[in-house]
């Protein structure tokens, strides 16, 4: 099994292909594996890079909260202990959100974003988390599958998934928090995608397309928030398409 340390935890990683980097920033309560097709589709064209957060996949939890100050800077130390220079960044949930905030805080670790299901802010998302429209929503992603890869992979055992869980709906609940505004500094190429009944509003998701100058919007027809998984070579093609326009 592949890791480096990154902040003191060891990070769970995969490298495919050759070509220009691609880096795949998973969601929350997920794993690389959620992404494992479009790592395949891209590594024919591209160098591509996965690794899993702390507390997701094959790396184990550390103390402490989930929060995206955190994950963006594990996101900047994975790059900087593998040697990834400026890749392209397909960040699904949390890792949209993630890429995002890399292209805003860091634009020049960055060479383009395809921005997957992601919000600015908590009322971005069709409720309230916690709320019994939210869970219908299934915002947490907490299906079958995604609880079955954290009993199956995590080093933490299926006892923690709950603590997990637990982190990650506060994170949900409180974070993040991005003023519309401010993706008017964003020059890095952009594409925002998402599901036409994904758990981030419609109107939220093309908001956050219309504040990125230049930025391309792509709503997935007949998909939730696990439209990488309902509608995954159409969310393929389309990842693929925009790198290649590039």
């Amino acid at each position: 099994m592949t890791t480096t340390t990154v902040h003191g935890a060891d990070l769970y990683y995969e490298v495919h292909g050759a070509g220009d980097p691609v880096l795949l920033v998973h969601g929350g309560f997920c794993s690389l594996e959620m992404m494992r097709p479009q790592l395949e589709a891209l590594a024919a064209e591209y160098t591509v890079y996965a690794f899993e957060r702390p507390g997701h996949g094959r790396s184990a939890d550390v103390d402490g909260p989930i929060g995206y100050d955190r994950s963006v800077a594990d996101t900047l130390g994975f790059m900087d202990a593998v040697g990834v220079t400026a890749p392209h960044i397909v960040g699904f949930s949390d890792g949209a959100i993630i890429g995002l905030l890399v292209a805003l805080q860091h634009p020049g670790r960055i060479r383009s974003l395809v921005s997957i299901s992601g919000n600015l802010d908590p009322a971005g998302f069709v409720a309230d988390i916690g709320s019994p429209e939210a869970e219908g929503a299934d915002v947490a992603d907490d299906t079958d599958t995604t609880r079955e890869l954290y009993d199956r992979l995590s080093p933490d055992g299926p006892g923690h998934a709950d603590v997990v869980l637990a982190k990650l709906m506060h994170l949900w609940s409180t974070e993040p928090s991005i003023d519309p505004a401010e993706l008017a500094a964003v020059t890095t190429p952009t594409l925002v995608m998402a599901g036409d009944h994904d758990v981030v509003r419609l109107d939220h998701t093309a908001l956050i397309a219309d504040s990125i100058p230049g930025a391309r919007l792509c709503i997935v027809p007949g998909a939730g928030h696990g439209l990488i998984d309902e509608r995954g070579p159409f969310v393929t093609f389309a990842v693929r398409d925009f790198l290649a326009s590039l």
